[in-house]
């Protein structure tokens, strides 16, 4: 197998086991081209986190060719998802065995993602956070800028259209789903990365009790159906606010609403374990 390696040279794990991740792949037998090169590949390989994956979905879709993928991010929610191993070595073992499985890509404002993209409080958090932080400190970098967020948590007014509905909600966070996990540690137990849906999800200003509500659905890893957190499922979302609201896609920008959000079918496939 001929394979594009794309490392996430801007973080700290990237740039300590990037040749670790290089090695351990051409150790197996898979001959590498760096930095996603001109030449024919068989394979598109992304050593970083959800962010790195999500930049290379482009160049794979563009070529036709499967993707594997290397965690080496803060929450790594694509791997968990796909249960690839978050052990380096393991996980290019994977790649090795070539076992592949075809998953939706979700699009917004032409971007491409695999897990998630918000709107509110975990974009804002994801705005705030440094990749100067984030190699030094890692997921206390992430507390810290938690923190920060929730000091300018405002909620806000939304529209969302779906299958001929409309939805006008007023939330501190609308995430659009693709995946059963994402923001690091939440998990939806009828949600999947190919079942050809969207999950939309908000969380409603509903005080201390709603807080406990949502707290306990995320416990339960049920679909969001508690109170003070509204849950839709459709292949398409129109969602439109009063004034532009930034959209994070897998932590990376994604341009600012109104956004139409889609999902793409079984367009990507990708090395994972056998189920």
């Amino acid at each position: 197998m001929r394979a594009s390696l794309i490392v996430n040279s801007n973080s700290r794990l990237g740039r300590r086991h990037g040749p670790r991740v290089a090695d351990a792949l051409e150790r197996r037998g898979v001959t590498l081209v760096r930095d996603g090169g001109a030449e024919a590949v068989d394979a598109i390989v992304a050593a970083g986190g959800d962010g790195t994956f999500a930049r290379a979905i482009p160049l794979a879709l563009e070529r036709g060719v499967p993707m594997g993928l290397v965690p080496l991010g803060t929450f790594n929610d694509l791997a968990r998802t796909l249960q690839i191993p978050l052990e380096l070595e393991a996980a290019c073992a994977v790649i090795a065995d070539a076992h592949r499985r075809a998953i939706d890509v979700a699009e917004v404002n032409g971007v491409y993602y695999a897990t998630e993209a918000s709107i509110g409080l975990s974009s804002r958090l994801t705005r705030l956070q440094t990749s100067e932080g984030k190699q030094r400190f890692g997921w206390l970098a992430v507390a810290l800028s938690a923190g920060a967020a929730l000091r300018y948590l405002r909620p806000f007014h939304v529209e969302v259209s779906y299958d001929g509905a409309r939805e006008h909600l007023k939330t501190l966070q609308l995430t659009v789903a693709n995946s059963n996990h994402f923001g690091g540690f939440i998990t939806v137990g009828d949600a999947a990365i190919d079942d050809g849906w969207l999950d939309l999800y908000a969380v409603e200003p509903k005080g201390l009790r709603g807080a406990a509500a949502v707290a306990r659905a995320l416990v339960r890893k049920k679909r969001f159906d508690a109170e003070g957190l509204r849950a839709y499922r459709s292949v398409r979302f129109q969602v439109t606010t009063a004034r532009p609201h930034r959209i994070t896609a897998d932590g990376e920008p994604a341009g600012t609403t109104p956004a139409c959000f889609q999902i793409l079918p079984g367009a990507l496939e990708v090395f994972a374990p056998a189920l």
